[in-house]
């Protein structure tokens, strides 16, 4: 299926626009997982793997009834090598398993045979020795980074084929991306100009939900400038990151919504899988179960009053 078609097909089976953030950290386990891996593996990136598998995994099984995606940063697994990676690859497997579409937030940034390679990754796989094509992650979505030009979004586009999309960087939510993103560039911004090259980039690559597979990441924390982009942008997907732990509310988040109430999924990362830390009671799943609840309540009120 298209990328946009399962994503708006999750949307309606969930009804839910939340997108989790799988980004796990040993400050963010609970003492007794950590434990338990150290005792299996001692102090090694091993342990490290085997935690972020086990509290993941646990997440995945008591939210992904209850949400459209999940996004896991692929930095916090890199960090731990060849075991971080093997511990990102049981993560998008055990959301495949769950039928829950798997945005890989990787921000990949390169130019022709290299960027075809980075979205070979990610999507379907690459060609090994005898011809035959090796599988990747298999991952609906990736995040990129389009400040090379079409030169390093087309070949992750065509990598990507007829099952996957890509989320281009347009308006980020960290607080210094106006240094770059909110200065001029002829008679735009340079987020602007970047917001008319995904609709571009996407013109001819509509699903039958009439959404492209070239989404935007576009911030909650600048609701302004996300009403904006959608009026450059208006059959993209946004991607909205900075809601909850990074000050962006509701209302902010669901500021790039459609006319039709769609096109929008919010993530939240700390606020789900790091939940259990307000309570003091270590059961991590839970607690994220009870924050995604929260979060769609939350982002179903402020729709209504769009």
């Amino acid at each position: 299926m298209h990328a946009a078609d399962v994503l708006t097909e999750s949307i309606g089976r969930s009804g839910s626009i939340a997108c989790v953030g799988l980004d796990p950290r040993p400050s963010l386990l609970p003492d007794k997982l950590k434990q338990r891996a150290l005792d299996a593996h001692g102090p090694s990136a091993e342990a490290v793997a085997a935690a972020f598998v086990e509290f993941n995994l646990a997440i995945i099984d008591a939210v992904a009834s209850k949400c459209a995606a999940f996004k896991p940063q692929v930095a916090c697994y890199e960090a731990y090598g060849a075991a971080g990676w093997e511990a990102l690859v049981a993560t998008i497997a055990a959301c495949h398993d769950a039928g829950v579409p798997v945005i890989a937030d990787a921000k990949r940034n390169d130019i022709g045979s290299t960027a075809a390679h980075y979205g070979e990754a990610y999507f379907d796989g690459s060609v090994g020795l005898d011809g035959a094509r090796l599988p990747g992650l298999g991952t609906s979505w990736l995040t990129a980074n389009g400040y090379l030009g079409s030169d390093g979004i087309t070949p992750m586009l065509d990598a990507a084929g007829d099952g996957g999309g890509v989320f281009v960087l347009v308006k980020t939510s960290n607080p210094g991306s106006g240094e770059l993103q909110d200065t001029a560039a002829g008679d735009a911004t340079v987020a602007a100009t970047m917001a008319g090259l995904v609709d571009a980039w996407g013109a001819d690559r509509l699903g039958a939900c009439g959404l492209s597979d070239v989404g935007a990441v576009v911030g909650a924390t600048y609701p302004t400038e996300a009403r904006a982009m959608r009026e450059r942008m208006p059959n993209a997907i946004f991607l909205v990151p900075g809601y909850g732990a990074q000050g962006g509310g509701a209302d902010d988040a669901v500021a790039g919504v459609r006319a039709a109430g769609d096109g929008i999924v919010v993530n939240s990362s700390r606020g789900i899988i790091g939940a259990w830390q307000k309570d003091g009671t270590q059961e991590w799943a839970a607690a994220a179960a009870d924050a995604v609840d929260a979060m769609n309540a939350d982002l179903g009120a402020a729709l209504a009053r769009t």
